[in-house]
């Protein structure tokens, strides 16, 4: 079973920043799929960004430019700074993770999926 833990959210006037961080743990199988997703109140839960074990990313377009996924070297932790927020970025941010996939679906199919583990969020609220 594999454990995930959101930290970082918080209120934030619009133009602010914000770094998310996410700490993994509970097994130590490979995790094909890391990432972010969020839901904005009375929505769906979206995708935000996926960082591939090679380091390659992909952002939705919504926050491409804005937001930068990131992880350590022991894949344990998966950060997410934001910047210039806006009240639209207002949600919850889910960390998740899903194991045994390969790069392709992760990078292709995970968005719409959603399969594997989530954490239990972290509120990111922006005003303007």
């Amino acid at each position: 079973q594999l454990h995930l833990m959101e930290s970082g959210g918080g209120s934030v006037q619009a133009g602010g920043s914000l770094t998310l961080s996410c700490v993994a743990s509970g097994d130590n199988y490979e995790r094909s799929c890391m990432g972010w997703f969020r839901q904005p109140s009375g929505k769906q839960r979206e995708f935000v960004a996926f960082i591939d074990a090679a380091g390659g990313t992909t952002y939705a377009a919504a926050v491409k430019g804005r937001f930068t996924i990131s992880q350590d070297s022991t894949k344990n932790r998966l950060n997410l700074q934001m910047n210039s927020l806006k009240p639209e970025d207002t949600a919850m941010y889910y960390c998740a993770a899903d194991q045994f996939r390969t790069v392709e679906y992760c990078s292709t199919s995970w968005a719409r999926t959603q399969t594997g583990f989530f954490g239990r969020g972290t509120q990111v609220t922006v005003t303007s």
